[in-house]
């Protein structure tokens, strides 16, 4: 493999690695460096009536600014909490009358990007900044590519930040260090998760792992990503959804189970749709779709007051409050409100009609079910800004959802929608076998239309409901979607930590 092109700060690295290493210094040194404080706590909690917690500290961090002042520097390292000051004087780390660490690791060798260990006390300088007075320096790790240049205040907080998309996604792992902020994007992520996992473990629900690779990609209306198994020499499907999977274990006499799942579809990619995303479906036996509405409220604002100690959060220039309960509209009724036209009784070329009538340009290979969904995104969907369920859907748009108990040709189902976009899908799930092997056979005929988007019949999973299944209400929650409100990010690659991206040359 060819060598990449090296820049010249990065020749000038490479050449202070190789002074250092003829002079006897290990940069990338195997010991356990005993860390045993942080900036943020040592900046918080040293007072001169606490000096004494803090006279014997060891900190490690990435070196962020160095100001050479001769036989002292003075440095800012960032550990994984924040920003502090070293205070670093040649006589004290360098006792005695040999100065070849100064001049060959100090003075000749750090570099911006640079890991650092120092050992001290802590101190408040004349100028008031809390810092560390070193009495021991060590090169734990050396830096070889230049970070980019940000501009700092004095307190090392960013005021002009690299925001280049292409360089922030792709290299996230320099994004994370030159951009604090980001890092709070992914804590607050991780905070999302724990709550919903303990709002689920308290309730009594059971957290369960199920097939990637699946021979049936089932569950959902998506493009899969095809690939084939070697050993069993048979086509699998990356998962587009783990629904039918959990299903059958409700059948199988677990009463709620739950997963986070990492779906996969062959689709496009925007602001709001990354072909590898995160989904959390839960199923709970002798539940209705009723019951989900309320057990979805609950958790929003439980979500909403653990990130931000309020149900009030802000989502670019509006302000959405997911105090419950929620409002309710049936879709049929959210189009007449946003169109003035009244669908629920169009058959498919009346559909087709209303959708000319719009300017909505529609496939030809589509049928009823997803012409309402098309009108629906083009004249609703945009204008729910607030927490709102849209319920009762055509049956024809949901092939595993229980049909309404009191509306023929509606199902009972709801999507959540927040700031104009889908966030939860929940049913009263079907479980009559004969009636789900009748949904599939018209996935079927519109997969011959064309539909490249139509279910599989998943043999195995009808067979499954013959054995029996419970009344179910099933949920699907998409967690990107979700952590993108609750951290007011403009993009779902924002809150993945390494979205997709189109290869790159390896030699840059």
């Amino acid at each position: 493999m060819s060598q990449p092109h090296l820049s010249e700060q990065e020749i000038i690295r490479r050449e202070k690695l190789q002074a250092m290493q003829s002079a006897g210094v290990d940069a990338f040194p195997a010991a356990l460096y005993p860390v045993t404080h942080y900036s943020v706590d040592i900046k918080e909690g040293f007072t001169e009536e606490t000096a004494a917690n803090y006279a014997a500290v060891c900190v490690a961090g990435r070196i962020m600014s160095i100001n050479d002042k001769g036989k002292v520097f003075f440095i800012k390292i960032q550990d994984t909490k924040g920003i502090i000051q070293l205070y670093v004087k040649r006589d004290n780390i360098c006792p005695g009358e040999d100065f070849s660490f100064w001049d060959n690791v100090v003075k000749h060798g750090l570099d911006l990007g640079d890991i650092i260990g120092v050992t001290g006390y802590a101190f408040i300088t004349k100028t008031g900044e809390t810092s560390i007075h070193a009495d021991s320096l060590t090169l734990l790790t050396k830096s070889l590519k230049p970070l980019p240049v940000v501009k700092r205040d004095d307190e090392g907080n960013v005021f002009d930040a690299v925001t280049d998309p292409e360089f922030r996604y792709r290299q996230r792992y320099a994004d994370l260090i030159i951009n604090p902020d980001v890092k709070d994007t992914f804590v607050k992520r991780t905070k999302l998760i724990n709550t919903i996992r303990e709002f689920l473990n308290t309730q009594g629900a059971l957290e369960v792992d199920t097939p990637v690779l699946q021979a049936i990609p089932g569950g959902a209306a998506a493009r899969p990503f095809a690939t084939h198994h070697n050993a069993l020499d048979t086509p699998f499907y990356l998962r587009i959804a783990n629904e039918l999977y959990l299903k059958r274990l409700i059948v199988g006499g677990f009463d709620w189970v739950y997963e986070f799942s990492r779906n996969f579809r062959n689709e496009g990619m925007d602001r709001t749709h990354n072909p590898e995303f995160t989904v959390l479906e839960w199923y709970t036996a002798y539940k209705d779709y009723f019951w989900m509405m309320e057990t979805t409220e609950q958790l929003f604002e439980k979500i909403a007051l653990a990130l931000h100690g309020t149900t009030v959060v802000t989502v670019g220039d509006k302000t959405i409050d997911f105090k419950a309960p929620f409002k309710r509209i049936s879709i049929h009724d959210a189009i007449k409100e946003n169109t003035g036209i009244d669908v629920s009784g169009l058959d498919e070329e009346g559909l087709r009609g209303v959708c000319k009538q719009l300017h909505i340009d529609v496939p030809t290979n589509i049928g009823k079910g997803k012409l309402i969904d098309e009108l629906f995104g083009a004249t609703s969907e945009h204008t729910f800004i607030q927490p709102t369920f849209i319920i009762d859907y055509p049956v024809e748009m949901s092939p595993l959802t229980k049909k309404h108990r009191s509306k023929p040709g509606l199902v009972e189902r709801f999507e959540l929608m927040v700031n104009g976009k889908e966030i939860a899908n929940a049913y009263s799930e079907l479980n009559d076998p004969i009636d789900q092997r009748e949904r599939f056979e018209e996935q079927m005929k519109l997969m011959e239309r064309g539909d490249d988007e139509a279910m599989f019949i998943d043999h195995d999973f009808l067979r499954a409901l013959e054995y029996g299944m419970p009344p179910t209400a099933g949920i699907g929650i998409g967690i990107d979607r979700l952590c993108m409100m609750m951290t007011n990010q403009p993009s779902i690659q924002d809150v993945l930590l390494f979205p997709q991206m189109r290869p790159e040359n390896p030699a840059n």
